[in-house]
């Protein structure tokens, strides 16, 4: 095995001009790491990225590259397969069990990881914290007070490793129903309603749980079960885990996910981006550190009328924990109309339009 780097059931190794060396598998997962020997072995942050639906681990190629590029001696990353293509209709908890067998492999054949981070695109974000909820691993340490409390979160695992950065690239986690939720249905009323009717025809399992219409035994609609500890699944401690929570989100032109599903804001919470200027990253157009709310300071928050009952119960939930918000516009770009894809760099035409946020995210990363 050419530089003891390729792992078993690997049927393909690339080793690129820029000295980063990829395999694939013969299930179509990616692991991407440096050539270079000493910077392969002290890298011990594991970077798992994850496709949205209908996708492959491929559309996250470019991100993992440039990431090992930067970070070689840091980053050992992997991009999902369990989920491929119509896999991605199964459902948002059928995913996010494989995805954290999947990541439980990964750490098993790779003994000197010490730390784990998530990067999701899209559907992809929201089955990434079903899986951390599965992986979570509670401290042993447990106090009543409240610093034991923090104590505890502090000391707690995603599979046995320290939880670094949970960041979602336009996910929807509000949901995709109504109210200009999913763009293309122009926000008409009745559009929007006849979609939540028919999605599960289109997206099958997976439709049913972005348009919150699964009553899986008489349970509460997943996404809505996922804004606290619920069973055997610590969907928010997992997420209060990480040192770090962050959304990208397109203020426009992605005609798939809504700006504010994927930021987790209320229409009246939405910035004014227009005058915000970065010249180092062109196509961020406003950054937002949000502090976590408890319950009783989000009710205060919320004094839009007419809202959504289950909508703000996610946001409300959602904003226990702080969140680092970064919304980005393509607005100028040839290929504006794909942001959804752009956001991600998802294929090489998109490069040069894109790269600018995949490096925000690296310039940003906590290690």
């Amino acid at each position: 095995m050419e530089n003891g780097n390729l792992e078993n059931g690997s049927v393909k190794k690339e080793i690129t001009d820029n000295g980063i060396c990829s395999s694939e598998s013969v299930n179509g997962s990616c692991d991407v790491w440096s050539c270079k020997d000493s910077d392969s072995s002290s890298a011990d942050h594991l970077v798992i990225m994850v496709h949205g639906i209908l996708g492959s681990a491929s559309d996250w190629k470019f991100a993992a590259e440039q990431f090992v590029r930067m970070l070689p001696d840091k980053v050992f990353v992997h991009c999902s397969e369990r989920n491929m293509f119509r896999l991605t209709l199964d459902g948002v908890d059928v995913m996010g069990e494989r995805l954290a067998e999947e990541v439980l492999e990964v750490i098993q054949r790779k003994p000197n990881l010490r730390k784990i981070s998530f990067i999701a695109h899209s559907v992809g974000g929201l089955v990434a914290r079903y899986a951390i909820g599965r992986l979570y691993r509670p401290s042993q340490n447990v106090g009543d007070s409240p610093n034991s409390k923090r104590e505890e979160d502090s000391r707690a695992t995603i599979g046995g490793l320290e939880a670094m950065n949970f960041i979602t690239v336009a996910t929807p986690h509000l949901g995709s129903r109504g109210n200009k939720q999913v763009p293309f249905l122009f926000g008409v009323p009745a559009f929007e309603k006849a979609a939540g009717l028919v999605i599960h025809w289109i997206f099958k399992r997976t439709g049913r749980h972005l348009f919150l219409t699964d009553d899986d035994e008489g349970t509460p609609p997943l996404l809505q079960r996922m804004i606290e500890d619920y069973g055997d699944c610590f969907f928010m401690s997992a997420l209060r885990t990480f040192r770090r929570r962050v959304v990208y989100s397109n203020v426009g032109y992605d005609h798939i996910v809504g700006w504010r599903t994927s930021c987790i804001r209320r229409n009246n919470e939405l910035p004014k981006w227009e005058d915000y200027v970065n010249e180092k990253y062109p196509h961020i157009v406003y950054e937002e550190h949000c502090k976590a709310y408890d319950a009783e300071e989000s009710v205060l928050i919320s004094t839009e009328d007419n809202t959504d009952k289950l909508e703000e119960e996610l946001v409300t939930g959602l904003s226990r924990v702080s969140w680092e918000k970064v919304d980005v516009s393509f607005h100028t770009c040839r290929q504006r109309f794909a942001a959804h894809s752009v956001i991600q760099v998802k294929d090489h035409t998109m490069h040069k339009e894109g790269a600018d946020v995949i490096q925000h995210m690296i310039d940003h990363f906590l290690l």
